[in-house]
């Protein structure tokens, strides 16, 4: 979909997941988050129910926020409680939306510098549910100093490359 894409961010509802490509498209590194669902699908899914906002609508939500509430814990539990205690502090949505984004932006990207310690300067693109938030593909972008690209329909990249093998395959055999 973006042939100079060298890395692959690929958040989904259970895992994330950073891939290294070849310029031939092959995966060269590879790694998954470890077995919690910290900065994922679920994970926005509970940080929107103890906001008490649409999921859909968390990808815009931080905007206008300065960044002045970080949440400290990934664990969903933990960031759950934390979320709550904001709200009782009178914190604005908008802030800790955004603290939420930023904290899964340095998770991801600390997956991705284990993954591939050269990643500067190549081009990251980004799949999964996941991708549809704008609010995480901003954070992810700027804590790598660089654009993520992503695709139109983010969350069918898994199924069109699935399909693309099996043709592939078919073809073959």
């Amino acid at each position: 979909m973006n042939p100079a894409t060298r890395i692959l961010i690929d958040i989904g509802g259970q895992d994330s997941k950073c891939i290294g490509l070849s310029p031939e498209g092959a995966v060269v590194n590879f790694a998954m988050n470890d077995k919690c669902a910290a900065g994922t699908g679920r994970f926005l899914e509970a940080m929107a129910r103890a906001l008490g906002v649409d999921i859909d609508d968390l990808g815009s939500l931080d905007e206008g926020a300065r960044g002045t509430h970080a949440i400290s814990s990934m664990c969903t539990v933990f960031a759950e409680s934390e979320v709550v205690s904001l709200i009782a502090d009178g914190v604005p949505v908008n802030e800790i939306v955004l603290g939420l984004h930023r904290a899964i932006a340095t998770r991801t990207v600390s997956l991705l510098k284990r993954t591939i310690p050269d990643h500067n300067g190549q081009a990251v693109a980004m799949s999964g549910g996941v991708a549809r938030n704008r609010g995480v593909v901003r954070a992810i972008a700027e804590t790598l100093g660089h654009p993520v690209y992503v695709p139109e329909m983010p969350d069918t990249v898994g199924a069109l490359g699935a399909a693309l093998i099996a043709r592939e395959r078919c073809l073959k055999g």
